[in-house]
């Protein structure tokens, strides 16, 4: 496994990250125990999961797997950076009460401490800001923020979803109270999506955080999609299909199959390799649900891509460009 720093942080973390996100809805508690093993035992040390994860009935059944995970003890939780976030309504289901939700300082100290509990540890590596609050001023975010920090319950705070403006807005308004502000983002960023090349991945860049890629695979588009549908017989579902249903995105995706195979190469793991080329990027999330997955994903961090295949990645599916000229002229 290769290392690099969070952002401008002293934390050093693998550059893949171990997505938990099925673990619970899809995959059982046994198997995501052997996954987090197997993940470990190939030096990932960057565990990433979400409070709301396990979802309706089930949110925090995610957390808890990891806690009854770390719990087996063998230096589980010593070796592993573990990020998750909070936003989502943790509400009961159907119960409308307020504050159970979004980033007021009530609601931190409320969901951190949940957290805690589930994932069975005293401490949170990073805290992630799961979505923009509009409602919320940073000043009582990162007030909220400091307390857990001097509590010793968190160490760093991240977000999610932020705009490039939102980052800039986030970070000075914690430079103006000496704090350290966000050390990473957590984007949707991929060969297919790219806008994130605009205005999140520069902001970051300027602002020092780390960029964790999520959906690396777009849903399972880049992953040899059209391949695996012509070899098992049997058509893409979800966001694949809703998306190969569009001729010119089928053209595109047909287009950089093609490229790959010219070149014997998997889509999967050039797509995460293609990620760990890209300016600011810490490492991509990885959700594997099966051990095949997992090594495929561990195989793309040895890959080196050559210019050729680069510049054909780039003919494919074309960035924007940076900001402003993408736009302005």
């Amino acid at each position: 496994m290769k290392y690099t720093q969070l952002g401008r942080t002293g934390l050093k973390v693998s550059r893949l990250v171990l997505g938990t996100m099925n673990f619970g809805p899809q995959t059982g508690e046994s198997e995501s125990h052997a996954l987090m093993d197997t993940a470990l035992d190939a030096g990932i040390n960057f565990f990433d999961t979400a409070n709301v994860y396990g979802w309706g009935e089930n949110k925090g059944r995610t957390e808890e797997i990891i806690g009854t995970w770390f719990a087996q003890g063998g230096g589980r939780r010593e070796k592993t950076v573990l990020a998750t976030k909070v936003y989502g309504n943790m509400a009961a289901e159907g119960d409308p009460w307020p504050n159970y939700d979004r980033l007021s300082a009530l609601n931190i100290r409320r969901a951190v401490d949940a957290s805690l509990k589930r994932l069975n540890t005293d401490y949170i590596d990073v805290y992630q800001f799961h979505h923009v609050d509009r409602r919320t001023p940073f000043e009582e975010i990162w007030q909220a923020i400091e307390v857990l920090i001097q509590q010793g319950k968190i160490l760093y705070a991240g977000s999610s979803n932020f705009p490039g403006w939102k980052i800039a807005q986030a970070n000075e308004a914690a430079k103006r109270n000496g704090r350290l502000g966000l050390v990473s983002e957590q984007c949707l960023y991929n060969l297919a999506e790219r806008r994130a090349e605009l205005e999140i991945i520069p902001a970051a860049e300027e602002y020092g955080l780390g960029v964790i890629p999520w959906s690396p695979l777009h849903g399972g588009l880049l992953g040899g999609a059209i391949r695996k549908s012509a070899q098992s017989g049997r058509t893409a579902t979800g966001r694949s299909a809703d998306a190969l249903a569009n001729s010119s995105v089928r053209a595109q995706v047909q287009a950089y199959e093609d490229l790959l195979d010219k070149h014997g190469l998997e889509p999967g793991e050039v797509a995460l390799a293609w990620l760990l080329t890209r300016p600011g990027v810490t490492g991509p999330i990885v959700g594997p649900r099966t051990a095949e997955q997992l090594a495929s994903a561990l195989r793309a961090v040895e890959l080196e891509l050559g210019e050729e295949v680069l510049a054909g990645l780039d003919e494919v599916f074309p960035g924007p460009g940076p900001a402003p000229e993408a736009f302005a002229w």
